[in-house]
């Protein structure tokens, strides 16, 4: 079965600068979750936006056919870091159908806090 769409966003996106807890699990930190089950890779191209500068992409990641890769915003580096605490968007594009899932996790207090949602597609 083939599900997804090639064009995904996030509107919403943000690196607490602070964690607690053991690093690299209680990391506060941004997660996509993407899943191809096609009997294809999936090549997908990733650009961040901000409110005040100009965006920086593409990040170039390749999810291995019938597999899903979770990518952390946090250990993105080229073609340069993700900022923490600045607010951003995202844009997926893909060379193949694939589904998007948002995560991020806040441990900035003990009482940590987990956020998930679908990334928008068309």
């Amino acid at each position: 079965m083939t599900i997804g769409k090639k064009h995904w966003a996030i509107a919403e996106g943000y690196i607490p600068e602070g964690s607690t807890g053991p690093e690299p699990e209680m990391l506060s930190h941004e997660t996509a979750c993407i899943l191809n089950t096609t009997d294809q890779d999936a090549h997908v191209e990733l650009m961040i936006y901000f409110s005040d500068r100009d965006p920086i992409g593409p990040y170039e990641i390749t999810v291995l056919a019938k597999r899903t890769k979770h990518v952390r915003f946090n250990d993105l580096a080229e073609p340069e870091k993700v900022p923490r605490g600045t607010d951003y968007a995202s844009v997926f594009e893909s060379d193949v159908p694939v589904v998007i899932q948002h995560t991020r996790l806040d441990s900035r207090q003990a009482e940590l806090g987990l956020l998930s949602t679908m990334a928008y597609s068309e």
